[in-house]
C-alpha cells in the first residue's frame, strides 16, 4: 500500500516507517505540521524544522505547513489540509503514525483517515515499552533526547545519544517515579539522527540547552548531513 507518514522526526515516528516498510508497503511522503509550541496535545514540537533532513537522508518528500494556533481542532484542519494534498500529488491510500498508547490521537487520526477514504496504519500500537526501546537499539536506531519533563529527568539527559545501558538506566528511573519508558505520555522528546533508513547520518553542528530546574529542552541551532560517513 502506497501511505503517507505523520512525520515529527522523533523515534516513533520513524521507527513506524521503518516497520511499516517491512510489511511491504511504500511511504511515498512524509507529513509534517510546525506546531506553534509545546503545548500541542496532538503533535510534536522540539527541533521539527530539522526533519527536512531527514526527508532528505531517506529520500523521502515531505509536505509541511505551519500551525499557528495549538488548538487540536485547528491542528486537523492543517493535518487535513496535508493528507489531501498527499492524496492528490502521490496517490497514497493510507497513513501510518507512531502512536503507541494516546487512545486520543489513534481516534483523531482514524476518523480523518476515515473521512478521506484512508487506511490507518499504528506499526507500534500496545508495544510493551521496554521491548519497544531496546528493538530501537537492536534495530540500529540512534536517537536524541531533546526534551524532558518528569521527575527523574535531569538535564543530563538533553541531547544524550541512547545507547542500551541508558535502557537499563532509563527503566530503573521510569519504576522509580512512575513515568513511561517508552516517553508516551511526553515525559521526554527524541530526534532520531541515524538508521537504517538513512543514507547519510546527520551531525548537531551547534545546539544549546535550556533547563528551568525541572524540564528542559535540547534545541539544535545547526545541523547537516555527514556525507563522510
Amino acid at each position: 500500500m502506497k501511505l503517507a507518514s505523520l512525520f515529527s522526526g522523533g523515534k516513533d515516528s520513524t521507527y513506524a516507517i521503518y516497520l511499516a516498510q517491512k510489511q511491504g508497503h511504500k511511504v511515498a511522503c512524509l507529513l509534517s505540521v510546525f506546531t506553534k509550541s509545546g503545548d500541542s496535545h496532538l503533535l510534536h514540537h522540539p527541533n521539527i524544522q530539522w526533519t527536512k533532513l531527514q526527508s532528505e537522508s531517506m529520500k523521502i518528500p515531505q509536505l509541511t505547513i505551519n500551525s499557528d494556533s495549538d488548538d487540536t481542532g485547528d491542528e486537523l484542519i492543517l493535518l487535513e489540509q496535508l493528507l489531501q494534498k498527499a492524496i492528490d500529488q502521490y496517490q497514497i491510500q493510507g497513513l501510518v503514525h507512531g502512536g503507541i498508547k494516546s487512545n486520543f490521537q489513534k481516534e483523531k487520526f482514524e476518523t480523518l483517515c476515515s473521512k478521506l477514504n484512508l487506511i490507518s496504519i499504528s506499526p507500534l500500537w500496545n508495544s510493551e515499552p521496554e521491548k519497544y526501546m531496546r528493538d530501537l537499539i537492536d534495530s540500529n536506531f540512534n536517537f536524541i533526547i531533546t526534551s524532558v519533563s518528569s521527575d527523574g529527568l535531569d538535564d543530563s539527559w538533553l541531547g544524550k545519544s541512547i545507547s542500551k545501558s541508558d535502557v537499563d538506566t532509563l527503566k530503573h528511573l521510569s519504576e522509580k517515579f512512575g513515568f513511561n519508558l517508552n516517553f508516551e505520555g511526553g515525559e521526554a522528546e527524541t530526534f532520531v539522527i541515524n538508521c537504517p533508513l538513512f543514507s547519510n547520518p546527520i551531525i548537531v553542528k551547534e545546539s544549546r540547552k535550556e533547563w528551568d530546574g525541572y524540564r528542559g529542552r535540547f534545541e539544535i541551532v545547526d545541523a547537516g548531513l555527514n556525507y563522510n560517513a
